[in-house]
């Protein structure tokens, strides 16, 4: 009798399995989708996706798939349907149904990361997008470089020089993070990290880590480092927005000053809003900005005739200068550095500091015609 029951149990089970497992691996839909593989359930192909490249070229998990596939594929990343495109025809199509036919969507693992961001313009009205453009124009923007940014940045620069120059070996990604993320976070609200008791550079740079980590908040995993990282640095920048609160006679001009005073006038400006717009800049600015310089060094290390134009151009900057000793001033940086801007340009171009850019359908798509 027993052994009856097992068989049927054994077979309801293998037949549901079955199912399920079709089911993952074909996904409901109008329409044809396009060519691919959902991979294993529930994780997809999560794993292939988050393994490091080292190359400057397309990610190997896109280029696998696109020359099996073509340049539009599904897949599943997170336990999240997706479909990867690198056609560059239907992506500009995407984009100018920006709202219509997609919006933006993050990460499970990343949105929950992020949460209180929503109220800092990620998804904002358009208001709030105009006053958190101006703000950053204000204190980032071409203006703010020439009026006072640039001699703050040359002489921060010319610190950290100094400071690896006394090093045996320095890792380039981590230095630059480390001295991107110091002249963002002073700029912001006056960090001084040499004077605070926390590292909340540290914070983030951990923070960042667990970004693509699965959403799973047990103590040990990624994730949950990764939020423990983010109620740190969080904490940080509240204590300095209260106490700059209980002393608003101390001034020290930087964007957290601006922000508090036009508290008076705009309603949306809560302390919530303020810290996680302050968290989302600087979270913004270290990563990019430091991923894009490493590349650079590493672009410029393997062209030596790159390095010695360059070298020759800021070379011509110095001896053509009244004072040798005086700072970068805005017409050197402005019309002498031609060839410094061209390699910057091209680092820019090469560089590839995120996978793609995740939009989220509002309604079905045609592909091409095709799906």
């Amino acid at each position: 009798m027993w052994s009856v029951w097992l068989s049927v149990i054994s077979g309801l089970l293998i037949v549901f399995s079955t199912h399920w497992l079709y089911r993952w691996r074909n996904p409901k839909c109008n329409g044809k989708l396009p060519p691919g593989s959902m991979g294993f359930p529930l994780i997809g192909e999560t794993l292939s996706f988050m393994v490091s490249n080292k190359s400057i070229d397309t990610p190997l998990f896109v280029k696998k798939r696109m020359e099996k596939y073509g340049p539009v594929f599904r897949t599943s990343l997170v336990g999240r349907p997706v479909v990867v495109s690198s056609d560059p025809e239907f992506n500009y199509q995407v984009f100018q149904q920006e709202g219509k036919l997609v919006e933006r969507w993050y990460m499970d693992s990343f949105s929950k990361l992020l949460q209180g961001l929503d109220a800092s313009g990620i998804n904002a009205h358009k208001n709030i997008h105009k006053y958190q453009r101006n703000m950053i124009l204000g204190t980032f923007g071409t203006e703010a470089l020439k009026e006072k940014l640039l001699p703050k940045l040359e002489d921060a620069i010319n610190e950290k020089l100094q400071c690896w120059s006394k090093l045996s070996s320095l890792e380039v990604k981590k230095g630059t993070s480390a001295m991107i993320f110091d002249f963002t976070a002073a700029q912001l609200f006056s960090y001084e990290p040499n004077k605070s008791g926390e590292n909340i550079g540290e914070s983030f740079d951990n923070f960042l880590e667990g970004l693509m980590a699965f959403p799973i908040n047990i103590p040990g995993t990624a994730y949950h480092k990764c939020l423990q990282n983010r109620k740190a640095a969080v904490k940080i920048i509240t204590n300095t927005l209260e106490e700059r609160k209980r002393n608003p006679e101390i001034r020290k001009g930087d964007f957290l000053d601006q922000i508090l005073a036009d508290m008076k006038t705009e309603s949306f400006l809560t302390e919530k809003f303020i810290i996680y717009m302050m968290f989302g800049l600087i979270l913004a600015s270290f990563e990019t900005i430091s991923a894009t310089l490493t590349l650079a060094i590493k672009l410029i290390t393997d062209n030596p005739k790159v390095l010695q134009e360059l070298t020759e151009e800021h070379e011509a900057i110095l001896n053509n200068r009244e004072d040798a000793d005086s700072g970068l001033t805005w017409k050197e940086y402005k019309y002498s550095m031609t060839f410094t801007h061209n390699v910057i340009n091209e680092s820019l171009r090469l560089a590839s500091v995120a996978p793609g850019i995740l939009r989220r359908t509002l309604q079905d798509i045609q592909i091409n015609g095709n799906y």
